[in-house]
């Protein structure tokens, strides 16, 4: 009550049409802090910035960019899941240097009149990715528990073969 956090469970698809409805009535409110959101929904390696999830950005509203890479040089931020347990991770990172990021605070974006959550998300991304020196990707962190899509290796064949 006293930090006004929008909760609600993402498997539960009657919740997000309530929290988009919270979310909304939050934003109108003109005397409530911003609500903070990781659109990306999980941290990779530190070299990329993967497809945003498009509800972040539906529900109007400012939105104001943060770019945030880590500092390898001290210690490695990022958890690989599939290579080291969570109590090795807490063991590397207790253990670093430091753990040193440089944090961008982008200008504020607002949602054009013809575009959609999926351009503007985009663009918002463009903009993290530029700034942090990053490369974007069209998918999300999913790939890190999943096997890639046959779509999406058809798509890569597809420009290999127009180089070829």
């Amino acid at each position: 009550q006293a930090t006004q956090h929008v909760l609600f469970e993402r498997s539960e698809m009657k919740d997000r049409h309530l929290v988009r409805k919270k979310i909304k009535e939050h934003i109108a409110d003109k005397t409530k802090l911003p609500i903070l959101i990781f659109p990306e929904g999980t941290c990779i390696n530190n070299t990329s910035v993967m497809m945003f999830k498009k509800g972040s950005f539906e529900v109007g509203g400012t939105i104001h960019p943060v770019a945030i890479k880590y500092d390898p040089r001290f210690g490695d931020a990022f958890w690989n899941s599939t290579k080291h347990s969570m109590m090795t991770y807490i063991f590397n990172i207790i253990t670093s240097w430091a753990i040193v990021c440089d944090v961008w605070y982008l200008p504020p974006m607002v949602k054009e009149e013809e575009e959609d959550s999926i351009h503007f998300a985009n663009r918002v991304k463009a903009a993290i990715a530029a700034q942090g020196g990053m490369s974007m990707l069209p998918w999300d962190g999913g790939l890190k528990r999943k096997k890639v899509k046959e779509s999406f290796k058809e798509e890569q064949q597809k420009k290999y073969c127009q180089i070829v």
